[in-house]
């Protein structure tokens, strides 16, 4: 049976994350693994960690980082250790609060075993059938941005920041530099591949896949004064990935 394993970055997140929804989930698939990583968190994080490993049957684990590195160094070392146990044909990471419930897991699995894809990526795409729960607001500036995204990637890409996303074991290299900015590391990811490979292969190898359920969580660490650097950000990725 091939194994799968999800890196979840956990900053402060004590009050947020839901035990039960991981506890059942991880008894229920026993070929998904989990790997917390605890980013310097200053509250009980950890301890919770710790409670949803004793009861894990030995598939939870847990990586302390013991200062703060931000979300984006957080998942990068997430998935190095994940990919160095050489057991998984895919990893991935998904957001702690989990507003893409653990469920769509298996649903991105099943997508990109479709065509052997080499990185999928859920898509909050909001449409009939699907729950999909986002303020207006957020709404209109993913959209813009996303097209801003887009743009400097030159690919036709919906939706880079959803916090569900898998990758096959054959793309490791992606992640071996760390990456320039701390919140828009999906877009260096989507780059690097693109650099990688080319535009022609990229568009064969990843693949945005529709969630069915995103429901917007609170307690976000994404404050105001990060949005306003975003513009900054995307020019530095630009003027990185695309000279």
């Amino acid at each position: 049976m091939q194994k799968t394993g999800i890196v979840i970055p956990c900053f402060n997140e004590a009050d947020r994350l839901n035990v039960k929804a991981f506890t059942k989930f991880i008894g229920e698939n026993e070929s998904i693994e989990f790997l917390f990583v605890n980013d310097g968190s200053t509250d009980d994080t950890l301890r919770v960690l710790e409670g949803i490993r004793s009861n894990s049957a030995g598939r939870a684990m847990i990586l302390d980082l013991k200062a703060n590195q931000g979300k984006a160094e957080a998942v990068r070392q997430g998935l190095l250790h994940m990919f160095s146990l050489n057991k998984y044909s895919y990893v991935g990471f998904w957001d702690a609060d989990l507003a893409t419930p653990l469920n769509e897991i298996n649903r991105l699995l099943s997508a990109a075993a479709y065509a052997d894809f080499k990185i999928v990526l859920g898509c909050r795409l909001k449409r009939l059938g699907a729950n999909v729960e986002r303020r207006a607001q957020r709404h209109i500036l993913g959209r813009v941005f996303s097209t801003f995204a887009s743009l400097i990637l030159k690919l036709p890409v919906y939706d880079t920041q959803c916090g569900a996303k898998l990758f096959h074991q054959s793309t490791k290299e992606l992640f071996n530099e760390k990456f320039i900015t701390k919140w828009l590391f999906d877009i260096e990811i989507l780059a690097r591949y693109r650099n990688l490979h080319g535009i022609e292969r990229a568009l064969l190898d990843l693949y945005e896949y529709p969630i069915s359920t995103w429901v917007e969580i609170g307690g976000s660490k994404l404050r105001s004064s990060h949005m306003l650097k975003v513009p900054f950000e995307l020019l530095r990725i630009k003027r990185k990935y695309n000279s």
